[in-house]
């Protein structure tokens, strides 16, 4: 690592040095990396990981299995997320009003803990293209070290394989909000549509990264662009094809872009 990243994360542990810190814990990598470098310091680190309808059960699993691994307090708690209607509306303000529902749970909890201090782990890599949930955060007062010190994603996972840590080249995972279309309306069923078949193709593939957009009666498949040669088995599309079918889907589609991080917004006109 270069001496250059190294200050960086030195600056973020001498801020929250002897600190009683709240840290929004998803258990992928951003937030796995902030928890080690603000344990390493701080008087004392509690990790917070919010589950919901949105949250995939794989990955409330993997941030208790990474929060036992590093040996931190993990406490979770539950949003009803469906209950807001302003949420499952799906408009187009929906990471903002989410963010804002998320960072006043974040804060509260850690108020009633006597916490000094709540920090989240997004980048300086994520300040491009449509991010509402990015001015709830600066209006909420949580901090975001790794945004304020310039930090990249490929620095956080240049970190993690320097420490070890299991989630260095684990694939950015976004809610499952982010597969519907602005607009379309959001419920149990549906998320478990999207949810079903990303599972089924992370199963039957091996792939690491997916997305299962919804559009209606048609599901549109994204994975990792180095991992679409995975894809054209014939047997095992027809496997997916039937998977998609049971949920309530009539058509499944493989996109040949691959995944890419905002592929909802590409049409919004705001």
């Amino acid at each position: 690592m270069k001496d250059r990243t190294r200050n960086k994360f030195d600056a973020i542990r001498e801020k929250l040095s002897g600190k009683n810190v709240l840290v929004a814990f998803s258990g992928g990598v951003d937030s796995t990396v902030l928890a080690s470098v603000v344990s390493e310091t701080a008087a004392r680190t509690t990790l917070l990981t919010i589950t919901s309808a949105t949250v995939p059960e794989r990955e409330v699993a993997s941030a208790i299995s990474i929060a036992e691994r590093l040996g931190l307090d993990l406490i979770m708690k539950d949003l009803d997320w469906l209950s807001y209607e302003g949420l499952a509306a799906n408009r187009a303000d929906r990471c903002y009003s989410c963010k804002q529902i998320l960072a006043s749970m974040w804060i509260e909890t850690a108020r009633s803990m006597g916490l000094d201090i709540v920090v989240e782990g997004t980048t300086s890599s994520e300040t491009e293209g449509y991010r509402p949930g990015l001015k709830a955060l600066e209006e909420s007062g949580v901090q975001s070290p790794f945004l304020n010190a310039a930090i990249t994603k490929e620095e956080i996972r240049e970190y993690a394989r320097e420490r070890g840590l299991s989630v260095a080249d684990k694939p950015s995972m976004a809610c499952l909000a982010t597969r519907f279309p602005y607009g379309t309306k959001i419920d149990l069923d549906r998320l478990r549509m999207v949810d079903t078949v990303e599972q089924a193709v992370v199963d039957i593939f091996g792939v690491r990264c997916v997305r299962a957009r919804y559009h209606g009666n048609l599901v549109r498949i994204e994975v990792g662009e180095d991992e679409l040669n995975l894809m054209f088995d014939i047997t095992k599309l027809n496997q997916i094809e039937q998977i998609a079918r049971k949920v309530g889907f009539t058509y499944v589609t493989l996109d040949l872009r691959g995944y890419r991080t905002g592929a909802m917004d590409e049409n919004l006109v705001l």
